[in-house]
């Protein structure tokens, strides 16, 4: 049933197999937010550009609304995160789109006709597909599906979004899939290779050492210059390189519901305690609900026992019929529920039905009467004698379930997606039950000859009324708030009077580091209002000329240093490179120290220090007991010079090494098996670089993103 209503009607396997296909396949890395209600700037709508190729930011905003709709369409929460992820996941996709379009030409790889049907329909069918039409007895039902698709008629909203979004996601995944296993494949690791690393891998190096610590200098004697910090940043640039940053400090103001506000929601919650109990008919608690604007609609069913994960869950069930319990707190709202009644529920049920529909069917109208004629004539014929299964055959209109003898299974959860008079039949009913109904709704109305087959996991069900409203802050608590950031913001106009007022109301200041692609400000949520400010309208010092309102927050930010994308400045990268400067610099004085000496008892002499052993370095290892990650003098641990001298001085993490090797060993590794050990690196290579080499592209790609111009 759930199919037939799917297929026509909301068509969600459809909807969200597009969405999910297109955003979890091109990886679709993260972060998107705002409401999807772009700004143009200007008269340009180019959100972005991929090696010359425009992105275009109605395009973009089209496949943001779908996917954010038809989020919202399944009842997902859509919030600020997910927002965020899907604008970051819809960038990405874009993106890959444009690098990848000319590479598959010109590498060939291209999607035929067959290969989109065995997409469809062969072993492995999209997810989406198989869950709809899967039998009862787990088997993918190929053709149903096929009828299923090929009864989608063409200009409906179905027909747009299978073709025009499900399929062409499934295309590109392929052609993906394609791309990494040909790029995977290219990997080849040489058999001269692998013995040479096992055979290495397989060395133990014994040697003496004297390590002179830096921390034997004190921080205070070694003086450095803006021009020692330069010079080191510009020796090492790819490793201090920095995205488009802004630094900002800011002040908010609660705008939160206060006391008087909460209890202003309770009493009105609380004043409908008399017209609750009052309403006894469906219609009558429906009615009272929808006007008093309850953030809980009446779900007019039964909920199993098992399935109220509510945490008063336990009060909920000991009501009686017709009593009611609150006001009391549920999650951010006040609420008040009534027990309408109870009854015994399969938790699960197995059914068979034919559906005879009303309109145009196969090129002919089919009127109301004749469409009850014929299921009253089904429904005497099969009392007679007549076979269940070839009447579904013969007559049926669901084309999902023809090839599985017009049989469906579902579970209690699956009640309120079902039309109301089919659930009805086959939850509240008997095992055995045959019954007619007429089901209506917005695509196609129809009769129903249903059979209860079967029902599993009784147990007592309950439904419950919630009158429910969400506690809000009051017109009164706002404006307080609003006015109070007004005027700090007004009060201060530049980054000192910023932190005067902060002192002089003893406020608590803030800090937080934002790039061009956030949308969301640690500790705060969505922010991409003032994120946007940061990067468009303000420069360092600039205090915001009023106030952000953030979730229940009023905040005025101001910017404390600007980063631009490339190479970071002496000030900012000062704090992470400062120690190393400074270790280079006692690296040098206790070099002249060390001086020249033959023998490491000289060097601990000259040094003050001590001469230690090592027995066990392993070459294969990138630690040293006892030391630590000293990557320069591991190597040198296995310089067979150093067995007839003392090395040099050996610059390391630490300190200044220098070391004698006593001893060079190996440890043979007799179950080594150079075939396998090949297959396996190559296979472990080549899966790893097919799926980096899409992050590779990017890096060396020229991606110009202007998305903060627009939203």
């Amino acid at each position: 049933m759930s199919v037939i209503q799917s297929i026509r009607d909301k068509a969600a396997w459809i909807i969200i197999g597009a969405i999910a296909l297109a955003l979890i396949a091109f990886i679709v890395q993260d972060a998107l937010q705002g409401g999807g209600r772009g700004l143009f700037s200007g008269n340009s709508t180019t959100l972005g550009k991929v090696n010359g190729t425009s992105i275009d930011v109605r395009d973009f905003e089209a496949r943001y609304k779908m996917a954010e709709d038809n989020y919202r369409a399944q009842n997902y929460p859509v919030n600020d995160q997910l927002r965020s992820q899907i604008r970051e996941s819809l960038w990405n996709e874009f993106v890959e789109d444009a690098l990848m379009t000319d590479e598959y030409a010109k590498l060939g790889i291209t999607i035929s006709d067959k290969e989109v049907g065995d997409i469809l329909y062969g072993a492995n069918p999209p997810q989406m597909l198989k869950q709809q039409f899967t039998d009862s007895t787990g088997r993918f039902n190929a053709q149903a599906a096929y009828q299923a698709i090929r009864s989608l008629k063409k200009g409906t909203p179905q027909y747009t979004s299978f073709w025009g979004e499900f399929v062409p996601a499934l295309e590109k995944s392929r052609q993906r899939e394609k791309f990494t296993s040909l790029v995977g494949k290219s990997m080849y690791v040489p058999k001269w290779l692998l013995e040479k690393t096992n055979a290495e891998n397989s060395q133990r190096a014994a040697i003496s050492y004297v390590n002179v610590p830096y921390s034997t200098i004190p921080d205070s004697t070694i003086r450095l210059t803006e021009d020692d910090i330069r010079e080191y940043i510009n020796k090492h640039k790819d490793a201090y390189q920095q995205e488009n940053e802004r630094n900002l400090v800011y002040v908010s103001f609660n705008a939160a519901p206060s006391a008087n506000d909460t209890q202003t929601v309770y009493n009105n919650v609380a004043k409908q305690h008399d017209a609750l109990a009052a309403a006894n008919t469906t219609a009558e608690i429906q009615t009272l609900i929808a006007n008093s604007a309850s953030e809980t609609p009446f779900f007019d069913g039964y909920v199993l026992s098992s399935h109220m994960q509510m945490g008063n869950a336990d009060t909920l069930r000991k009501l009686a019929d017709g009593q009611i319990i609150g006001p009391y707190l549920d999650g951010p709202n006040y609420t008040m529920a009534k027990m309408v009644g109870r009854r015994q529920m399969p938790d699960s049920v197995k059914c068979r039905h034919i559906l005879i529909k009303i309109g145009d069917q196969q090129g002919q109208a089919r009127t109301d009467s004749a469409a009850k004629k014929l299921i009253d004539s089904i429904e005497t014929a099969i009392k007679g004698g007549a076979n269940f299964d070839s009447m579904v055959v013969k007559y049926s209109d669901d084309a999902g379930s023809k090839d599985k003898k017009g049989e469906y299974e579902f579970t209690s959860l699956q009640f309120s997606n079902l039309s109301k008079e089919f659930a009805e039949v086959i939850f509240y009913g008997n095992v055995g039950d045959k019954k007619v109904v007429k089901v209506e709704n917005q695509s196609y109305s129809g009769y129903h000859y249903i059979e209860v087959l079967s029902q599993k996991k009784m147990e007592t069900a309950y439904k419950i009324a919630y009158i429910s409203q969400a506690i809000v802050p009051s017109d009164e608590t706002i404006n307080t708030a609003s006015g109070m950031a007004s005027q700090f913001a007004a009060a201060s106009r530049d980054l000192k009077q910023f932190d005067d007022n902060v002192a002089k109301g003893k406020l608590n200041k803030l800090q937080a580091d934002v790039k061009e692609s956030d949308f969301m400000i640690m500790g705060l949520g969505e922010s991409r209002e003032i994120i946007r400010w940061a990067f468009n309208d303000a420069k360092k010092g600039t205090v915001a000329e009023h106030a952000y309102q953030v979730g229940d927050k009023f905040v005025v930010p101001a910017v404390t240093n600007v980063s631009e994308k490339g190479t970071m400045s002496v000030e900012k990268a000062r704090p992470l490179v400062e120690y190393k400067v400074r270790n280079e610099k006692k690296a040098e004085n206790i070099v002249k120290k060390i001086g020249s000496p033959s023998t490491l008892e000289a060097v601990a002499q000259a040094t003050g220090q001590q001469v230690f052993n090592n027995d066990s370095i392993s070459f294969g290892s990138s630690f040293i007991p006892n030391v630590g990650n000293e990557m320069k003098v591991l190597g040198a641990s296995f310089n067979k010079e150093y067995q007839s001298k003392v090395s040099g001085p050996i610059k390391g993490e630490i300190g200044v090494f220098v070391i004698k090797v006593n001893n060079i060993s190996a440890a043979p590794n007799p179950n080594f098996d150079t075939k396998a050990q090949q297959q396996a690196m190559q296979q472990q290579m080549g899966a790893m670089f097919g799926y980096r080499v899409m992050e590779i592209m990017k890096k060396s790609a020229d991606i110009k993103d202007n998305r903060i111009r627009f939203f």
